[in-house]
C-alpha cells in the first residue's frame, strides 16, 4: 500500500466534502451496492478515506464556533454594519443559544452524517476480501481500526457539546435510535478506542507523520483516550485521571511511536508541519486541494477585510473578520479586573514571549509573530501605505479594546473619532474594524510563495499531553513537577534564562495560572470551551461582556428543533424547550 496515494486522496477530497456535506438527499457512492463500486484497489482506498475528508470538513464548522465563541478568548463582535447576523453570534457569546440556531443544528446533522459514513465504510470493509484488491488482512484491520477511531472522535465531539446523544453503529440503520446515557456513551468511546489501538500502526521514524499525515496511529488514539479520561470529571462525574496519567506517560515515553516537542513555536503550524514530531494527528492540506483550516469559517476569517494587502496573498480576494480576540482593556485604556479572558493581557504577563511579535512574512517561507495589531503597512508602487477599513473610511489601528474608534489617534486610549461617533460602552454590539487583536496561528504566505496555504491542520499536539500531565501533577500537589512539565513546552517561547519560565519549585503555579497557561498554549485551537468546563468556570466565570449563567444547563447545547422533529425518540436536554 502506498501511503502517498492515501495522502493524495485526502488532499483531493475538498470538492467532494463540500458537496457531500450540504445535501442530505444526495446519492452517495457508499450506498451503491458493493459489487458495483468496489472494483479496484483505488475504490477501496476511496471508500476508506471519504469519512476522513468529512471529518476534516467538520473541524471548520459548528464544533469550532462553539468551542471558541462560547468561551473567553474569541468573539464575533458587531463591527458597525458588519457581523450582526440576527444576533446569532451574540447568543453564542452570552450562552443564550436557541434550538433554531445554525450551529445547534449543524453540530448534530453534520457530525451524524460523518458517523454514518464511518458506519458504511466499516460495514463495507468487513465484508470484502482484502486479497481480492491487493491488500492483506492486516491492512484491512488497520483501515477498520482507523475508521472506528475517527468515528469515536466524532462521537466525542457530540458528547462534549450535546451530551445526551444516540450511539448508532449499524449500517444500514433503519430504526430511529434512542439516546444513550452519558455513562453508556463514555463506555462506548472507551471500548472503541482501547479495542482499536492495538490494530493501529505506530508512527515510524523521527520525521513527523510525513505521508501518513491524516491517518490515525496508536499515538493519536492514545491521545484521544487521554482526552476522554481527563474530561470524565464533568462528562460523567467520575475521576479518571489515573487512566489519563497512564496514557500521557506512555505517549511521552514513546510506547506508541516517536513524538517530540518542536523547538520552534510555529513548527506545528507551518507549511512543513507534516515533518513535525509534535503532531499526533493532523489533517493534510494543500493550496490546490483540501485546506479547510484556511476556510471562510476558520483561519481565513481571523484578519481585517483588506489585510491580504499586508500578507501579499491576493489569490482569494479580501478577508472577512469574523474572529478576533476579546479585549483586555476598557474604553479608558485600563485593564479589566475579571480573572478570565483577556488573552492579550495574559500573553503580555510574559513580555519576552516571541509570539507577541506582530505577524510578518519573512523570506523563504518563514514568518515571525502570532498577532496582528496596530498599523498594518504594505508597499504599493514603491509607496508605503496602510490597511484601511473595507470602505476606506479610516486607517486601521488594531487595539486590544472594543469600541467605535475609527480614526481616533493611537495615542488616545478612548474612542474619539472625527465623525462624531462616541462609544459609551464596550459590548458585543459596539465594535468597529479596529476592535480586537487578530490571531494568525497558521501562516498566510504571499501569493508568490510556493508554500502558501500548505499548512496541515494540527488537530492533536504532544503539547496537549504535557499539559494534561502537568494538570494531573498540580492536583496531586506536585506543583514543582507541574511547572517543570509546562516549561518543557514553554521554553521555546522565551530567551534562555528568561524570568518568564516557571521556577520549577511550585511557587508560581496556581489554578488560575494553569488555566491561563492552557489559554496561551492552545489559543484559537478549538479547545477553550472544553478547558473552561473542565476547570469548572464555563457557566460560573466572568469575562468581557459576559456574566455568569443563571445555572449549569448551558454546559451543553440543546438538541435542535429539526432533530427533535425528525426523531420523536429524542428527549431534549434539561433547561431547553422541547418543540
Amino acid at each position: 500500500m502506498k501511503t502517498s496515494k492515501i495522502r493524495n486522496l485526502f488532499c483531493g477530497l475538498g470538492l467532494l466534502a463540500s458537496v457531500g456535506c450540504t445535501d442530505l438527499t444526495e446519492t452517495t457512492y457508499d450506498i451503491i451496492p458493493q459489487d458495483q463500486f468496489y472494483q479496484t484497489k483505488e475504490n477501496v482506498l476511496q471508500g476508506f478515506v471519504r469519512p476522513f475528508g468529512h471529518g476534516y470538513w467538520l473541524c471548520r464548522g459548528a464544533m469550532y464556533w462553539i468551542g471558541e465563541l462560547s468561551a473567553d478568548h474569541y468573539m464575533t463582535v458587531q463591527r458597525e454594519e458588519h457581523w450582526y447576523n440576527g444576533g446569532e453570534f451574540f447568543r453564542y457569546h452570552y450562552h443564550t443559544w436557541t434550538i433554531d440556531d445554525s450551529a445547534v443544528s449543524a453540530i448534530w446533522e453534520d457530525t451524524y452524517r460523518g458517523i454514518m459514513q464511518c458506519n458504511a465504510s466499516i460495514y463495507d470493509l468487513s465484508r470484502l476480501n482484502p486479497e481480492d484488491y491487493g491488500f492483506t488482512q492486516k491492512d484491512f484491520d488497520d483501515f477498520i481500526a482507523q475508521t472506528r477511531v475517527l468515528r469515536a472522535w466524532m462521537y466525542m465531539t457530540l458528547f462534549d457539546l450535546v451530551h445526551n446523544i444516540p450511539v448508532v453503529t449499524d449500517y444500514p440503520s433503519t430504526e430511529l435510535p434512542l439516546q444513550s446515557t452519558p455513562k453508556e456513551t463514555f463506555a462506548f468511546l472507551e471500548k472503541e478506542l482501547t479495542e482499536s489501538l492495538p490494530s493501529l500502526k505506530q508512527k515510524e521514524g523521527s520525521e513527523g507523520n510525513g505521508l501518513n499525515q491524516g491517518q490515525w496511529t496508536q499515538g493519536a488514539c492514545a491521545a484521544l483516550l487521554a482526552r476522554l479520561y481527563m474530561n470524565a470529571s464533568w462528562w460523567i462525574d467520575e475521576d479518571k485521571t489515573a487512566e489519563a496519567e497512564k496514557y500521557c506517560e506512555n505517549i511521552i515515553n514513546g510506547e506508541y511511536g516517536f513524538y517530540d516537542l518542536d523547538s520552534r513555536w510555529d513548527a506545528p503550524f507551518d507549511w512543513d508541519n507534516d515533518k513535525s514530531n509534535e503532531l499526533l494527528f493532523g489533517y493534510p492540506s494543500s493550496f490546490g486541494g483540501m485546506h479547510w483550516l484556511y476556510d471562510t469559517e476558520m483561519f481565513w476569517q481571523v484578519a481585517p477585510f483588506l489585510s491580504p494587502k499586508y500578507f501579499g496573498f491576493t489569490d482569494w480576494g479580501n478577508c472577512n473578520p469574523k474572529y478576533a480576540l476579546q479585549p483586555g482593556l476598557d474604553l479608558e485604556g485600563n485593564e479589566y479586573s475579571f480573572a478570565n479572558g483577556k488573552p492579550v493581557r495574559k500573553f503580555m504577563k510574559y513580555p519576552d514571549d516571541v509570539r507577541l511579535k506582530k505577524y510578518v512574512n519573512l523570506a523563504d517561507g518563514t514568518r515571525e509573530g502570532m498577532f496582528l495589531y496596530g498599523y498594518l503597512p504594505y508597499t504599493e508602487n514603491g509607496e508605503t501605505k496602510y490597511v484601511t477599513s473595507d470602505n476606506g473610511a479610516y486607517t486601521l489601528y488594531i487595539r486590544d479594546q472594543v469600541g467605535v474608534f475609527r480614526d481616533t489617534d493611537p495615542n488616545n486610549p478612548s474612542p474619539n473619532p472625527s465623525n462624531g461617533t462616541k462609544t459609551t460602552e464596550s459590548t458585543m454590539a459596539t465594535g468597529d474594524q479596529n476592535s480586537g487583536w487578530c490571531l494568525i496561528k497558521y501562516p498566510i504566505y504571499s501569493s508568490d510563495n510556493p508554500h502558501k496555504i500548505e499548512s496541515d491542520y494540527a488537530l492533536i499536539r504532544l503539547a496537549e499531553i504535557y499539559y494534561y500531565l502537568a494538570e494531573i501533577r498540580f492536583h496531586q500537589g506536585e506543583k514543582a513537577e507541574a511547572e517543570r512539565l509546562l516549561n518543557k513546552v514553554r521554553k521555546r517561547y522565551y530567551p534562555a534564562g528568561s524570568s518568564s519560565l516557571y521556577p520549577e519549585d511550585g511557587s508560581v503555579l496556581t489554578e488560575q495560572e494553569l488555566l491561563d497557561e492552557w489559554g496561551r498554549e492552545f489559543l484559537g485551537e478549538g479547545l477553550r470551551r472544553q478547558t473552561l468546563c473542565r476547570f469548572g468556570v464555563f457557566t460560573t466565570g466572568t469575562w468581557w461582556d459576559k456574566q455568569p449563567d443563571e445555572d449549569d444547563h448551558t454546559m451543553w447545547l440543546p438538541i435542535s428543533r429539526k432533530a427533535l422533529n425528525t426523531n420523536p425518540n429524542l428527549k431534549q436536554n434539561p433547561g431547553y424547550p422541547s418543540i
